[in-house]
């Protein structure tokens, strides 16, 4: 499957990335011959072959969410560098946010 120099275009448009005459032509290249790849990966014979979404068994260790109330919220407020109708003050981080 061959893609186009505008089709190389409009996908790097949908991921916001600018590029050049040159990165154009290599990208077509290189897509095409991904797209290529999988289309030999769609010929396979997966007939009875259980989808399959983990191979290697692990699994996520979770520990128990206790809480461990070491200090009172008058201790915490007062040991914090910024407060506001008696909560903890932090910095936005949402940049551009208007609240």
């Amino acid at each position: 499957m061959s893609l186009s120099r505008d089709q190389v275009i409009h996908i790097a448009g949908l991921a916001r990335i600018a590029l050049t005459e040159a990165e154009i032509e290599k990208f077509q290249k290189e897509l095409s011959s991904i797209l290529d790849y999988v289309q030999q990966l769609q010929s396979v014979n997966t007939t009875g072959v259980q989808p399959t979404s983990q191979v290697t068994g692990l699994e996520n260790r979770r520990r128990a969410d206790i809480v461990n109330a070491q200090f009172t919220r008058e201790q915490m407020l007062a040991s914090a560098i910024e407060t506001a109708e008696d909560h903890l003050k932090v910095k936005s981080i949402f940049k551009g946010y208007v609240s």
